[in-house]
């Protein structure tokens, strides 16, 4: 008699779509087959057994925000005396160590900061599109966005418009934490619905500009509204196939007071989340491994349990810094990562157009 895991596991191996009871269920499997049956889906999708990262930089421009959610130990009030704003300089300079470095992709993002008018967006894109035109800006998140769009009263579409005219590539898939809204108003009452946040992400898709997707999990919400965040996803894969990526992590309690009554999500639930997540989404190509929030291990780890991508490098990360999270991470620590794991480091762009194999 085939057990239900088994029958589970079987069907999406067969090609077929779970539901939500089928992807709930999967929780109670043995993580170990759970990880084989995600590397076989993976191994389908890419199977020259290549794992792709990017040579990237996360560029912080302002840390004051107005949404004061509970897990973020980066933002400051706006008037703060720690808040800040970069100048156009300071950016430039970080941009211009990322191309000495051979990187190629900028990840410009921070708080929600209604004190910068429009031309400070759209003036900063122009001018990096202009000095670093090998730079692929895969620029600011979907609650940046959205206040954006509120405070200049623009529709989404000739938001995205102008953005796209003065030169952005791409966005994050940052702000969504767990799509349900009884998880957003206990963590993060203020920022953008579950559902504006797939409205923005349409209208970005809609008007040409791809995103990845992305999942914090292991503080308030339920096994059930994890399935429900990844349906979501998957919902709206169907429907514009703009994102590129999928990336789960953990969250990162320290420094966050009102977070840190939550213990860390721990090693085996991250990677029985994102064995799931490779599963569960059948229709996004990428599953990326969180090395970042996880650390170097786990994120080699998870190599084999369906993840294809290491993300970033990274020469600094301001955000998760507070948390006691630092960013020292090479091309030659995730190639030695990715040959020790047995695969083949392979360098990308944003849109993962390989660049350089490490044979």
């Amino acid at each position: 008699m085939i057990d239900l895991h088994d029958s589970i596991l079987g069907k999406r191996l067969e090609g077929g779509r779970l539901s939500k009871e089928e992807g709930m269920a999967l929780y109670d499997c043995d993580l170990l087959r759970l990880g084989k049956a995600a590397q076989t889906l993976a191994s389908r999708l890419h199977p020259d057994r290549q794992i792709t990262f990017i040579v990237d930089r996360n560029i912080s421009y302002t840390n004051a925000c107005v949404l004061d959610c509970d897990f973020c130990a980066f933002y400051r009030p706006l008037g703060h005396k720690e808040a800040y704003t970069l100048d156009y300089a300071t950016i430039f300079a970080k941009v211009q160590e990322l191309v000495d470095l051979g990187g190629t992709q900028a990840l410009i993002q921070g708080g929600v900061n209604p004190d910068l008018p429009l031309d400070y967006y759209l003036d900063l894109i122009r001018a990096i599109r202009e000095k670093f035109p090998q730079v692929h800006v895969h620029s600011f998140s979907v609650v940046e966005f959205d206040m954006i769009s509120k405070k200049n009263r623009l529709p989404l579409e000739e938001v995205f418009r102008r953005f796209k005219e003065a030169g952005l590539n791409s966005l994050p898939g940052g702000g969504a934490e767990i799509l349900v809204e009884r998880v957003r108003k206990l963590i993060s009452p203020k920022k953008a619905s579950s559902q504006r946040w797939i409205d923005v992400m349409r209208t970005a898709h809609k008007c040409g500009l791809k995103s990845t997707a992305t999942m914090v999990f292991g503080h308030v919400e339920t096994i059930a509204e994890r399935i429900e965040h990844l349906i979501k996803i998957r919902d709206l894969q169907d429907e514009t196939a703009g994102f590129r990526a999928f990336i789960p992590w953990t969250l990162s309690p320290q420094g966050t007071p009102r977070m840190s009554q939550f213990r860390p999500a721990g090693g085996e639930d991250y990677l029985k989340t994102v064995a799931i997540s490779r599963i569960f989404l059948d229709n996004i190509e990428h599953i990326q491994s969180g090395w970042l929030t996880e650390g170097l291990k786990l994120g080699q780890i998870a190599l084999a349990f369906g993840c294809d991508d290491m993300g970033g490098t990274l020469l600094e990360d301001k955000v998760l810094e507070p948390t006691g999270i630092q960013v020292h991470t090479r091309r030659e620590d995730l190639v030695r990562l990715i040959r020790e794991a047995g695969y083949v480091p392979a360098q990308r762009d944003t849109n993962y157009r390989i660049l350089n194999v490490f044979n």
